[in-house]
C-alpha cells in the first residue's frame, strides 16, 4: 500500500506544482558551461526543488534587479541574457531566474498552473538580493514574465520591491491597478496583437501610480529584435530615476 501512495504522490506531483522539471534541468545542464559573464546559482524553492538563476555582480552597484523571462525559456535566453549583462556593465547587480517552464507544447494559458510556484521564486529571488544587502531592488519582466511577475506583487503588497520594469505584457487582466510601485510599461509598436489591444487599458491603470509611464518603442517587435540597444536604453533611463 505504501508504494501504492508513494507513485501516486509521483504521478500527482507535476499537476500540484505544475512545472516540468525535467526541461529545467535539461535548460540548465545545456547553459550553465556556457556561462561567461555571472555565476549560476542554485536557489531553493517549493519542495525543495532547486532552480537556476544566474547572479551577475556590479562593483559600487546602484540596486539589485531580479531578471524575469518569458515562455518556456531560460535565464540567459534572448533579450534576457542582454539585458542581465547590459545592466551589470551599467551598475547594476542582476539575478536572472529560471521561472517554471511547460512541455514545450503547453498552450500560454496553461501556465496559470504555475503562476504559485512562480511567486515563490521571485520570492526567494527578492530575499537572496536583500541578504547581500540590496535595499533598493526592481523587477525587469518579459512576456509571460510579467504576467508571472504581476501575480507575486499583487499577492504580496508589502514584497520589498521598489520598482517593476514591465515589458510586452500580454492578458486579459493586463492592469496596474493592484501595484503598489512606480513601474514601466514598455512594449513594441509591431508587438503581439494582444500586447497592443491591452496598451490603452495599462495605461489607464497607471495614471494613479507615481513615477509611472509607458513607452511604446518606435518599429520594435515583441522581442525588440534589433533594436536591444533601444531597449536597454529605455530601461537604463527608467532604473536610473527609479533606485
Amino acid at each position: 500500500m505504501r508504494y501504492v501512495v508513494q507513485l501516486l504522490l509521483l504521478l500527482i506531483a507535476p499537476l500540484v506544482y505544475g512545472a516540468d522539471y525535467g526541461r529545467e534541468q535539461k535548460w540548465a545542464d545545456e547553459i550553465t558551461p556556457s556561462i561567461v559573464v555571472g555565476d549560476p546559482v542554485f536557489l531553493e524553492g517549493r519542495a525543495s526543488h532547486k532552480f537556476l538563476t544566474i547572479y551577475t555582480e556590479a562593483p559600487n552597484a546602484k540596486g539589485g534587479l531580479v531578471i524575469v523571462h518569458g515562455i518556456g525559456v531560460h535565464p540567459d535566453w534572448g533579450l534576457i541574457g542582454r539585458l542581465r549583462t547590459a545592466l551589470a556593465d551599467h551598475g547594476y547587480t542582476t539575478l536572472s531566474v529560471q521561472m517554471p517552464v511547460l512541455a514545450q507544447e503547453a498552450k500560454p494559458e496553461e501556465y496559470r498552473a504555475t503562476f504559485g510556484e512562480a511567486g515563490e521564486r521571485l520570492k526567494v529571488a527578492v530575499d537572496f538580493l536583500r541578504a547581500k544587502r540590496y535595499m533598493r531592488i526592481a523587477i525587469v519582466s518579459h512576456s509571460m514574465g510579467s504576467r508571472m511577475t504581476h501575480y507575486y506583487l499583487t499577492r504580496d503588497l508589502r514584497a520589498p520591491v521598489n520598482a517593476w520594469v514591465c515589458i510586452g505584457w500580454a492578458s486579459e487582466d493586463d492592469d496596474f491597478r493592484q501595484v503598489k510601485l512606480p513601474v514601466f510599461d514598455l512594449y513594441g509598436e509591431n508587438d503581439f496583437p494582444a500586447v497592443l489591444t491591452g496598451a490603452k487599458r495599462r495605461a489607464a491603470s497607471i495614471k494613479s501610480l507615481q513615477r509611472s509611464r509607458q513607452i511604446m518603442a518606435p518599429k520594435a517587435d515583441h522581442f525588440f529584435n534589433n533594436h536591444q540597444a533601444e531597449l536597454l536604453k529605455y530601461v537604463r533611463d527608467f532604473l536610473d530615476k527609479s533606485l
